[in-house]
C-alpha cells in the first residue's frame, strides 16, 4: 500500500528534536522558526513533557468519555486559571477542525440561527461547516458549498453592523490574528465594536484562537489585547505539544445537554497528560512572557530590514511580507543556513516558533535571514 500523496514541500526527513532544534536522518541540525505549524509551544521533548507523558502510558492510555476521567478536570482548571477565563466550561476533542465544527453548532442550538459571518481569506479547518467558513475555494468540495455562510471585510464594521442587523446570525467566527492570509492583525477597535455589535443582535462571538493562541500573541488569547470577552473560544495546535488534541471554551450561558456534543477520543488520557504539561511548563517556565518579550525584540529588529515590505504580527505569530516572491529565500534559509520558516501566499514568511525561543536563538536567526536576503 502506498500512502495518498500529502505533497511534502522539502525532502527532508525530520527524526528528532530538542528544544527549538530539529534534526533530520544525516543527523544536520536545524533551527525550528516554525513550529510545526504553531503546534510547538513549549519546545520539542520537553524532560517534564516526555515524563508526564510516559508516566501516563504506564498507567492507561485511554479509556471511553462514559466513565469518569479526573485528568480533564485538571486540564479545565488550570486552562482557566492560566487562560483569564475561569468560569468558562471546557469541552474537549481532537482537532481545530472540530472545534470550530462544534463551536458554530453550539451557537446555532443556542439561538437557533442558522447563518454564519465569517471573515474574507479565514481559514477555520476542512471539515463540513470549517472549510465552508474557510475564504479558500480550493479546499470546498461540491458538498461543502454552503449559503449559509457569508464573508465580511476583514475590519469594516460598517458591513458586520448590516448585516448583522438582520439577526439571522447564528455567530461571527473570527481569528485572533489571521494566520494563513498572511498574518493579519485585527485592529483593537474594530474588536471591541464587533463585540458590541454581536451583543446587542443575539450573535454568539467564535473566537478561533487555535493558531493564535495559547499564549503564542504574548498574551494567552490575542483577542485579549482588544479587551473584550468571546462567548465561546477555540483552542488546538499549542494546547498538545504535538498530541492531537483540541478544545472549545464556552461561556457559561451555555447549558449542556445531553447528546448535543459528544467525542470518542476526545480528552483522553494520554491528551489530558500531554496538556496538563504543556500547562505546567507555560507557568513555570514564563513562556507566554517570553514570547511577548522575544517576538518585540524580533520584529523590532526586523523592522529595520530594508528588503521586508511590511512586518506584522503580535508576540511569536510574524508576518514578513516582501515585493517579490520568497520561494528561494525561503529554500536558501532552510537548506544552506538550516532554519525552517513558514510561508503563505507566495510573498509571506510565517514565523511560529516554539514559545521558549531565546533572544540569542533569535539573533541567530537575524543573521542568518540578513545572508540569504
Amino acid at each position: 500500500m502506498k500512502l495518498f500523496d500529502v505533497f511534502p514541500l522539502f525532502d527532508i526527513n525530520i527524526v528528532k528534536g530538542n528544544g527549538c532544534y530539529v534534526y533530520d536522518d544525516k543527523g544536520n541540525e536545524y533551527l525550528d522558526l516554525y513550529g510545526g505549524h504553531a503546534v510547538i509551544s513549549v519546545g520539542h521533548t520537553h524532560p517534564y513533557y516526555v515524563e508526564k507523558i510516559t508516566d501516563q502510558l504506564n498507567k492507561i492510555g485511554f479509556y471511553s468519555n462514559s466513565v469518569i476521567n479526573k485528568l480533564q478536570q485538571e486540564v479545565a482548571q488550570k486552562l482557566g486559571e492560566q487562560c483569564g477565563y475561569p468560569d468558562y466550561f471546557l469541552f474537549l476533542i481532537n482537532s481545530g477542525a472540530e472545534a470550530n465544527e462544534n463551536a458554530i453548532k453550539l451557537a446555532s442550538f443556542h439561538n437557533g440561527r442558522k447563518k454564519v459571518l465569517a471573515f474574507k481569506k479565514a481559514f477555520h479547518g476542512r471539515t463540513s461547516v470549517t472549510v465552508a467558513t474557510t475564504d479558500i475555494p480550493a479546499y470546498s468540495a461540491p458538498v461543502n458549498e454552503n449559503l449559509n455562510v457569508a464573508f465580511a471585510p476583514f475590519n469594516d464594521i460598517n458591513f458586520i453592523r448590516k448585516e448583522l442587523a438582520t439577526k439571522e446570525y447564528c455567530s461571527v467566527i473570527i481569528e485572533g490574528i489571521q494566520g494563513v492570509a498572511g498574518i493579519q492583525v485585527p485592529d483593537d477597535s474594530f474588536m471591541k465594536q464587533l463585540r458590541q455589535v454581536c451583543t446587542e443582535t443575539g450573535t454568539i462571538l467564535i473566537l478561533d484562537e487555535i493558531q493564535s493562541g495559547y499564549g503564542r500573541s504574548g498574551k494567552f488569547f490575542a483577542h485579549q489585547y482588544a479587551d473584550i470577552e468571546a462567548d465561546i473560544i477555540t483552542v488546538a495546535k499549542g494546547i498538545g505539544n504535538g498530541f492531537p488534541m483540541a478544545g472549545v471554551l464556552i461561556n457559561p450561558m451555555f447549558k449542556a445537554v445531553y447528546g448535543q456534543l459528544g467525542t470518542t477520543f476526545g480528552g483522553n488520557h494520554l491528551a489530558c497528560a500531554a496538556a496538563i504539561a504543556v500547562l505546567d511548563i507555560m507557568k513555570k517556565e514564563k513562556l507566554v512572557e517570553n514570547a511577548y518579550n522575544v517576538g518585540e525584540f524580533l520584529m523590532e529588529e526586523l523592522k529595520k530590514i530594508p528588503q521586508i515590505k511590511e512586518v506584522r504580527g503580535r508576540g511569536l505569530i510574524i508576518g514578513m511580507e516582501f515585493d517579490e516572491p520568497i520561494k528561494e529565500k525561503r529554500t536558501k534559509l532552510l537548506f544552506e543556513e538550516k532554519i525552517f520558516t513558514g510561508a503563505t501566499g507566495t510573498n509571506v514568511f510565517r514565523l511560529l516558533p516554539p514559545l521558549c525561543l531565546t533572544i540569542e536563538q533569535a539573533k541567530v536567526f537575524l543573521d542568518k535571514f540578513k545572508k540569504i536576503i
